[in-house]
């Protein structure tokens, strides 16, 4: 009997978790982990893997916090000190227009490619984002919380169905074809970006936090620190079973042929669906198209929903006398209006060249890990935290350990590119 009260518990519990992969697995997935495969084989699994292992903690506190202190992580920067509030949000500032365009122009490349039309890639981003605009405006949290338990069964199904057949297919590789090297300049410079949004940026363990806050309201019950943080592990390590999914499409299909991904974001989409099915064959495209469109319209719908939500609880905690604890919720939608506008400003302007732009975004993701990870620990380490919701001994050592690699390597990174090269 308790262990169904206890399983009750957990799968009332599941939506936040579920959230924070449909934002995870995008750009990071589809596109970096997909372009790892093509471009370097099987050689970067490691670095996949060693991303979700070191940045595990970092992610794992966003929904401890939220769910022993009943507020969002940003609050607990507050705690911190403005110091750790500013940190976050000139990170935030610096990528989001990147990240959203990103992930709509190729979501935007698969709809075109999937639905035969004509239509402008910037055409098809306006008409993606303000179906996402729209379903957050009708349904608000409650909708986005059920949809993406849909997309995440469909997507997991689909990249499941599509990775099996393509080890059964087996390597594509053509028999004179030469290694690249990984540790010279592009090599390098590859992995930073990798491991930069892998699983995703420590950004969104902020998001995390907010949608742990935003479904308490929504159901009127806090679910307890367990609970919570088997909804997080879930979407965690499915992210990373994700991952290593789409890297072995790239390497499956894609290493060892003169095939190359376009540095276009919807030239990309196109291209990643045409050269699957014509290596599986013509049975494998609806497996394929699903996979892709469900993964990055899961990303663009969730964080489409994240920016303005952040950005709103930001204001409210930097403006405290203006707002004094209300919840003004004209703030999420000019949020909103600001992110999306200015997305589609940089789809615009930099359509031809999106690779390169997430590119400098991820590895900016990497640079201020560390900083985040760092500020995540304090948060939850603080005097204002409940006993029994801090982190355990080995758990603050693995966290320490993670830190030290996170920031090891990004300082190797910066003395390798401006003091050796």
């Amino acid at each position: 009997m308790n262990n169904s009260i206890n399983w009750q518990s957990r799968l009332k519990a599941l939506g936040p978790g579920l959230l924070w992969a449909g934002a995870a697995v995008g750009v990071s997935h589809l596109v970096q982990s997909t372009r790892a495969g093509a471009n370097y084989g099987f050689a970067l699994i490691w670095v996949v893997i060693v991303a979700n292992l070191f940045k595990y903690t970092a992610f794992e506190f966003g929904p401890r916090y939220a769910a022993a202190m009943g507020e969002s992580l940003l609050d607990g920067y507050q705690r911190v000190g403005k110091w750790a509030l500013v940190a976050f949000l000139i990170p935030t500032f610096g990528t989001m227009f990147v990240l959203q365009a990103a992930v709509t122009i190729v979501t935007a490349g698969l709809a075109s490619k999937i639905f035969g039309t004509s239509m402008s890639p910037l055409t098809w981003s306006a008409i993606i984002l303000a179906v996402c605009a729209g379903v957050l405006t009708i349904g608000k949290y409650r909708v986005l919380d059920k949809l993406i338990k849909i997309i995440i069964v469909i997507l997991s199904i689909s990249t499941i169905v599509a990775v099996v057949t393509a080890f059964g297919h087996g390597s594509s590789a053509k028999v004179d074809f030469v290694q690249p090297q990984l540790w010279n300049v592009a090599g390098i410079s590859f992995m930073v970006a990798l491991i930069g949004w892998m699983p995703s940026a420590i950004d969104i363990s902020v998001w995390h936090s907010l949608w742990t806050i935003e479904r308490r309201k929504e159901t009127g019950s806090a679910p307890s620190l367990a609970d919570s943080l088997f909804d997080f592990r879930l979407g965690y390590f499915g992210t990373g079973i994700l991952a290593l999914g789409f890297l072995s499409l790239g390497g499956l299909i894609m290493y060892g042929t003169v095939e190359s991904f376009s540095p276009s974001g919807s030239k990309f989409a196109g291209q990643f669906i045409t050269l699957y099915t014509s290596t599986l064959g013509s049975w494998s495209y609806p497996v394929v198209a699903i996979a892709a469109l469900t993964t990055m319209f899961s990303t663009t719908l969730t964080v489409t929903d994240a920016f303005p939500r952040v950005l709103k609880r930001s204001t409210e905690l930097v403006f405290p006398n203006r707002y004094d604890g209300k919840d003004d919720r004209s703030l999420y939608w000019i949020w909103m209006a600001i992110v999306l506008g200015g997305s589609l400003v940089i789809i615009g302007l930099f359509m031809s060249g999106m690779t390169l732009l997430v590119d400098l975004a991820t590895t900016l993701a990497f640079l201020t890990a560390p900083i985040l990870a760092y500020i995540n620990y304090r948060a939850v380490t603080g005097p204002w935290m409940p006993h029994e919701g801090r982190p355990g001994p080995k758990l603050l050592i693995f966290n320490w350990v993670s830190m030290v690699f996170l920031a090891g390597f990004a300082l190797f990174f910066l003395i390798w590119r401006f003091v050796l090269n």
